[in-house]
């Protein structure tokens, strides 16, 4: 409400000047609802004015950061991601004759790999998974699947275009794959195509960093990563859930040592094949194992059956001569003949219209030294006769020879051998100097370590065992006496028998030479052969057994047309000796320590009879019914050529009726 002036107000004075005005006072009433609504729109404000304060701070965190990383900090790939984005498909394959460091190197983490390492003994890496991609689609996505195959083929050369483009017009489909197992590098460039529905799929892949080396051990696994052969199938469940790296008892120094050795005289003598191992008598641990030929173990889809098959633990041979050691060692511990004793040599033995002859014979009494220096076949039948057909068959059940060696390979193969109703006396005189029967090497040298290292047999391993001496928890076989002189008869077939190539001087080498017709057909092949040799050292405290086979080896001018194992086995193995032993930690004994060594494992040739000791053991005596030997059923491999049942079981039939190769003992 106003109020009206009065007679003395300024504001009443007409024509009064501006300066002595006076302003009019007003009163304004405001209503409580305007009151509220100024109230509300005041706090709206605030709210807005904190919200937009908000934003201002966060986008001003993400520009900082973003000129942090880019700009003043930026993030730079790590050696190892950037080595694995480069890294080819194929890893560089390794050869057998570069020097490989030994010392233990630390073994390499990936923290994505679901499968565990395996290293040799050393720490080596021999196995390790990868981080890859495998490329998937969504074919309901793909918008032109001929342009996307077409895109995809650009970076990928290995696909099928027009398979691919078919797997990605299936729109019944979510889920097709187009690559396994891409590298990184070419992850990144599919990235840069940018076709919808193109995915990947984290997978890791298995290298072997010593391409080559151990390839059969190894095996292999598939592309979802699961073992197919060898260690790899083997130890599938571990190797997936336990990461610790899986140690193996092979040193890779001593692999490739033996693969080259075995190389080269497989080269030189043109042969169809070659094995060799070499294995610690102590333990049992199997320090290398090489089959040739071989693969390179990263590219297994150019593998051929033959370069898979491992000679070693899966091929079934005639050990020939170096069987001689069973049997002398069978019939000392026996105690039915004596180092001593003889056995007439001078004339074939017969059988039927068949006879076993020696390679050139002495024609005369032979003894027990002689039979094993000169390798006398007709020595080891009369030795194998004396001791009996039941005490043969017992003696091979507890050396190993009558079913598989125990080998943590899925490939180890069973042996070859007569039956109970066919080991008549054809058979124990075959046997006898070995023939008529068929094991892997790897049975020769764990029955010939058991010989060796006191009379102990152990299982043969791949594993790396804690003990350096586990001949305890072995089974003993023989007596430590009978051990003793064997040594030295192993020793005198390398100072005065067909083993003299295979010397070493200061390792005291001991062994036995092994050459044995292949099987063809229904008979002996006397045109092919299987020279091995199989020997110990150092012979006056054995800790090493090395095992050199060529399969069907051919001879040359070199060794005067002879193909036997003297000639092409017994040098290969000395060079693996001289090589291999100081890696393992042996030096050679130097004068005058060598010189007494040797004449502690000195024996005759004839050694001295005892008064009133007999001469000659008589044959014994054949049970009509003799029980059965625990053993495995025989069976036939499924690889060829090999002997089957029905020629090792009618081994009668192959007794050479000429003296040669067949029953050479060289």
């Amino acid at each position: 409400m106003t109020q009206a002036p009065n007679a003395a107000s300024p504001a009443r004075r007409f024509g009064a000047p501006r300066a002595a005005s006076v302003p009019k006072i007003e009163n304004v009433r405001v209503t409580a609802p305007d009151l509220a609504r100024r109230a509300v729109l005041e706090k709206t404000r605030g709210r807005l004015v904190l919200a937009g304060m908000c934003f201002v701070a966060l986008y001003l965190a993400v520009d900082l950061r973003l000129a942090w990383v880019t700009v003043l900090s930026p993030k730079l790939p790590k050696p190892a991601e950037v080595e694995q984005a480069q890294m080819p498909m194929a890893a560089p394959v390794m050869k057998a004759a570069a020097p490989i460091a030994p010392a233990a190197a630390a073994p390499i983490d990936s923290p994505h790999a679901r499968r565990a390492m395996i290293t040799d003994r050393n720490g080596e890496v021999l196995a390790l998974s990868l981080p890859t991609a495998s490329v998937i689609a969504d074919p309901r996505m793909i918008l032109d699947a001929a342009d996307a195959a077409h895109k995809l083929k650009s970076v990928l050369p290995q696909i099928d275009e027009q398979a691919t483009a078919a797997r990605l017009t299936d729109r019944t489909k979510k889920f097709v794959y187009i690559e396994r197992q891409v590298s990184p590098r070419d992850e990144l460039a599919i990235n840069r195509l940018g076709i919808p529905g193109i995915d990947f799929e984290r997978t890791e892949k298995r290298r072997y960093p010593m391409g080559r080396m151990a390839a059969q051990i190894l095996g292999g696994v598939d592309v979802d990563s699961h073992g197919i052969a060898g260690i790899e199938k083997q130890f599938n469940e571990r190797l997936v859930s336990d990461s610790t790296p899986l140690r193996l008892s092979i040193d890779v120094r001593a692999e490739a040592v033996v693969r080259e050795e075995l190389l080269a005289a497989m080269t030189e003598f043109q042969a169809e094949g070659a094995a060799g191992i070499v294995l610690d008598v102590r333990t049992g641990e199997v320090i290398a194992m090489v089959s040739l030929p071989d693969f390179d173990i990263n590219d297994p889809r150019g593998a051929t059956p033959d370069q898979r098959f491992n000679r070693a633990v899966t091929g079934d041979y005639e050990p020939g001569s170096t069987f001689k050691l069973q049997t002398v060692s069978m019939a000392l511990d026996s105690g039915l003949v004596h180092i001593w004793n003889g056995f007439d040599a001078t004339n074939p033995i017969k059988v039927g219209r068949f006879s076993i002859n020696d390679f050139e014979g002495k024609h005369r009494w032979l003894a027990v030294p002689e039979i094993i220096a000169y390798s006398s076949n007709i020595g080891a039948a009369r030795m194998a006769e004396a001791t009996g057909t039941l005490a043969q068959r017992a003696w091979m059940a507890k050396m190993g020879m009558m079913k598989r060696t125990g080998i943590e390979l899925p490939e180890a193969a069973a042996t070859l051998f007569p039956p109970v109703s066919n080991w008549k006396e054809a058979a124990t005189l075959t046997i006898g100097f070995g023939h008529g029967i068929a094991v892997t090497p790897l049975h020769v040298v764990s029955a010939t370590a058991a010989v060796a290292n006191g009379g102990v047999k152990l299982r043969p391993t791949l594993l790396a065992q804690q003990s350096d001496d586990l001949r305890a928890t072995g089974n003993r076989v023989m007596q430590q006496g009978t051990s003793d002189i064997v040594r030295k008869l192993m020793r005198l077939v390398v100072t005065d028998g067909y083993g003299k190539a295979a010397e070493v001087p200061g390792y005291f080498v001991g062994g036995k030479t092994g050459t044995a017709e292949k099987v063809s057909g229904h008979g002996y092949n006397k045109k092919s052969n299987v020279a091995a040799f199989m020997s110990v050292f150092p012979m006056n405290a054995p800790r090493y057994a090395v095992y050199m086979m060529l399969d069907a080896p051919h001879a040359n001018a070199a060794t005067h047309g002879y193909a036997t194992a003297g000639w092409v086995a017994a040098p290969a193995a000395g060079r693996v000796i001289a090589r291999v032993a100081p890696m393992l930690g042996l030096l050679p004994e130097v004068d005058p320590q060598a010189a007494a060594t040797q004449a502690s494992l000195a024996i005759p040739m004839q050694p001295g009879r005892p008064a009133g000791a007999i001469a000659t053991p008589p044959p014994m005596p054949q049970p009509s019914n003799p029980p059965a030997i625990a053993a495995e059923k025989p069976r036939a491999l499924p690889v060829a050529p090999q002997p089957s049942l029905h020629d090792l079981r009618h081994n009668a039939s192959y007794i050479s009726s000429q003296s040669g190769a067949l029953h050479a003992g060289q």
